[in-house]
């Protein structure tokens, strides 16, 4: 078989070249015609022992082939060793193929890794296909607490991965500001208000929002009206402090946001669906009518725990039992206003509208039984051609040394996000956020996250960064010439003899390096930016071992003073570990230091 081209993904290379023995010996009438090759996938062995790569190709063609398992695997295995990549192919178990690839293959892997630099990994999966990613979503009353935290850096890290992977993605904010406790917000705003213009305002009232976040807009309302509200009606006078209470809450979270380098590009208003002239939640219950998916009827009691929004009456119900909801939903109140579910669905329709048939929504853990209707309500009004996915973003529990952290009094009755991006940093908060699976409790610990250490991940994969960076600057002693720029030094480093490299160790990391496409493309499909942060610590780990290695057994240091060639060689290693590492911590928004402080 002849060579192919090398591609940046040396696993999607590889798949590439499965196929294609498998598209040979349809051809050759061993297998029907338009057989399915999308099963076939091309990953890591389960044990290292094993091989290289290994594919599942004999297993799940057999049945369709019409063969056995493991003779399938002789047919695929017999063209595979004919292959200028491939050293040697095993057959394994029932039909398990497991290949070993040839030390060119990951000299050229790292070549290429040293070469694209930055753009390393970056896909073309996402055919730049438009997503759109709305999270954190905070209700506007008041400052973002460490829960808005963690879906915050979830849904941003998440978008940055889709980007990565080649989508066309939209991050965006619903502001969920025409609801009842955007009312609230704005009587506990007047409170405030009478409390600037002097008066003893005493306790807050239960049912009111205590932090004394709000003492600034009551100062400005003040210095707006004078006294003249005290003697306003609240019908008159609610409007116009809610949208000034709803303005500076938004700025605090904008603010708040900003501290964590994470920016939106939309701010969706939910008033903004019957306040803009045309009452967009009732087009959409009328479209929902016209496809009989709207109807008047009663909903059946409740069996077990009470539904939230069970009414024993006639009403108005989205037929949701259609799309594979479990009951009919209610879309207006007794009083003949939206449930928050019609104003959800008018508003996953405008994202439909918009050009958008990819959305991904991070709620909060309290939102899971949210989930079954708002994906029917987005089959409903996309006719099936949307998809929704819904990422539930798990508690953080704050701790101290392992003890639980106090309750804030600016806030009232929670921890601010920024009190905690103030006191350890972005970086130790993004990292920690994402090194747990979204949909697990996570326990940040205010005081590990500073420690210095292995037990710490967002140090360890920094301390990898910034090692890298320091080899650099003592190789010049033996390679005078070497540039300090990135991309000046990995042109230099790209006709290194990397084929040199051979110790069991450096191979080890040189396949670490080459999965980092793979994983891209994975974890952008499972929407998981967590993937990226294991990642990242398992490679920081490796390159670390073999720092280490290198200090016990002096022949396998970086830099070796009688041989400039094999000092390049590992210096091109230690460039694709720092590349990598460079890109995956700015997929999680992570700053990459040349040195720790």
């Amino acid at each position: 078989m002849s060579e192919k081209p090398s591609s940046p993904n040396l696993f999607a290379d590889v798949l590439a070249r499965v196929h294609a023995v498998c598209g040979a010996l349809a051809a050759e009438g061993a297998w029907p015609a338009g057989i399915d090759l999308s099963r076939v996938v091309v990953e890591p062995p389960r044990d290292a022992a094993h091989g290289d790569m290994a594919t599942n190709a004999a297993m799940v063609l057999a049945k369709e082939a019409r063969a056995k398992p493991r003779e399938l695997a002789e047919k695929i295995a017999e063209k595979l060793r004919r292959d200028d990549l491939i050293a040697s192919v095993d057959i394994a178990g029932p039909g398990f193929i497991n290949l070993t690839l040839k030390p060119q293959a990951w000299a050229d892997a790292l070549r290429t890794v040293v070469r694209e630099g930055a753009s390393y990994g970056r896909g073309t999966a996402g055919a730049a296909e438009k997503v759109n990613v709305e999270y954190v979503s905070a209700n506007p009353t008041g400052p973002m607490h460490v829960g808005h935290c963690r879906g915050a850096v979830f849904g941003d890290a998440l978008a940055s991965l889709l980007d990565f992977a080649g989508h066309d993605v939209t991050r965006e904010y619903y502001i969920n500001d025409a609801g009842a406790q955007v009312d609230v917000l704005a009587r506990s705003a007047f409170l405030r208000y009478r409390e600037a213009l002097g008066e003893d305002i005493g306790e807050i009232p239960e049912g009111l929002y205590p932090g004394d976040y709000l003492k600034p807009v009551g100062e400005a309302l003040a210095a707006e009206h004078g006294d003249k509200l005290l003697a306003t009606p609240e019908a008159a006078w609610l409007p116009g402090v809610r949208a000034k209470a709803v303005a500076d809450m938004m700025a605090m979270i904008r603010q708040d946001l900003a501290a964590l380098n994470i920016k939106h590009e939309v701010f969706f208003s939910e008033r903004s669906l019957i306040e803009t002239g045309n009452n967009r939640v009732a087009e959409t219950i009328d479209y929902l009518r016209s496809k009989g998916d709207v109807y008047e009827g009663r909903l059946p009691p409740p069996k077990g725990a009470p539904v939230e929004d069970y009414e024993d009456r006639e009403q108005t119900l989205f037929r949701a039992t259609a799309y594979g909801d479990d009951v009919d939903r209610p879309l207006l109140k007794s009083d003949g206003s939206y449930t928050y579910f019609a104003s959800d669905i008018a508003y996953h329709k405008d994202k439909f509208d918009r050009g958008f048939r990819n959305l991904v929504d991070v709620w909060g853990a309290d939102h899971g039984g949210y989930i079954k209707r708002m994906q029917a309500a987005v089959k409903a009004v996309t006719a099936g051609s949307a998809a929704l996915d819904v990422k539930i973003v798990q508690l953080v529990k704050l701790l101290r040394n392992g003890e639980p952290v106090k309750m804030s009094k600016r806030s009232g009755d929670f921890v601010t996000l920024r009190e905690v991006v103030d006191e350890v940093g972005s970086d130790a908060v993004r990292f920690m956020m994402l090194f747990r699976k979204n949909d697990a409790v996570l326990d940040f610990d205010l005081a590990k996250v500073l420690e210095q250490s292995k037990d710490n991940p967002v140090f360890y994969v920094q301390y990898g960064h910034a090692r890298g960076h320091s080899i650099f600057k003592n190789a010049r002693e033996v390679i005078p010439d070497l540039p300090d720029e990135d991309r000046a030094r990995a042109a230099f480093l790209g006709d290194a003899a990397v084929e040199r490299l051979t110790d069991p160790a450096e191979l080890s990391l040189l396949r670490q390096l080459a999965q980092y496409p793979r994983l891209i493309d994975a974890a952008a499909a499972a929407h998981e930016p967590h993937r990226i942060a294991f990642y990242l610590y398992d490679l920081a780990s490796e390159f670390h071992a073999l720092w280490t290695r290198g200090r016990d057994l002096p022949y396998l240091r970086f830099i070796i003073t009688n041989d400039a060639e094999i000092t390049k060689a590992r210096l091109a290693l230690v460039q694709g570990v720092v590349s990598i590492l460079a890109s995956g911590l700015a997929v999680l928004g992570v700053h990459a230091p040349d040195e720790m402080r």
